[in-house]
């Protein structure tokens, strides 16, 4: 039988404190806009860059990706929407997208609340094509913004390395 002596458990508490220091936490964060008197919020899980490279890495071009970490990233809106090309009930969908070099579609999902891996394509609602813009100096952690530009008319834009990705939205009445 192995035994412990004083200075063995030390050195295997420090280890495994040192192991446990490189995992890396993706904390929950939250984006939300009042546009026309409706509230529409996204919550997600905001994995950060850690020196590794993002897009077309971490992250694989042409693959469905839940952008954040630990439960899918989550939409909820008070009021019906118009994303690009798609008309969205008021409601709680999650969002998933597909990012390109040159080209993100986004899609939104009739599921909410399941891991972030777990996408089923069949409870896809629908897709619409993302606008796409390098930035200027790189974000470390992954961001969702909601923006108000003013009247019934937004923008979802995510944000993380050097990539925007974005769509804007109208509140419908």
């Amino acid at each position: 039988m192995f035994r412990f002596s004083g200075w063995s458990a030390v050195l295997v508490f420090l280890l495994a404190g040192c192991a446990a220091a490189q995992r890396y936490t993706s904390p929950p964060a939250s984006a939300t806009v009042t546009i026309a008197g409706k509230r529409i919020n996204v919550d997600y899980y905001a994995p950060s860059m850690h020196g590794r490279k993002i897009m077309g890495y971490l992250v694989p071009y042409g693959e469905v990706w839940c952008p954040g970490a630990n439960v899918a990233t989550g939409l909820a809106t008070a009021a019906d929407l118009q994303f690009g090309t798609l008309r969205l009930p008021k409601g709680t969908w999650s969002i998933w997208a597909i990012p390109g070099p040159k080209e993100w579609t986004l899609i939104v999902n009739k599921q909410s609340g399941q891991h972030h891996l777990d996408y089923d394509s069949a409870e896809d609602f629908g897709r619409t094509k993302m606008n796409l813009r390098t930035l200027a100096a790189p974000v470390e952690t992954l961001r969702f913004e909601l923006i108000s530009n003013g009247g019934n008319k937004g923008t979802l834009a995510l944000r993380w390395e050097t990539t925007e990705a974005s769509v804007p939205f109208t509140v419908l009445p």
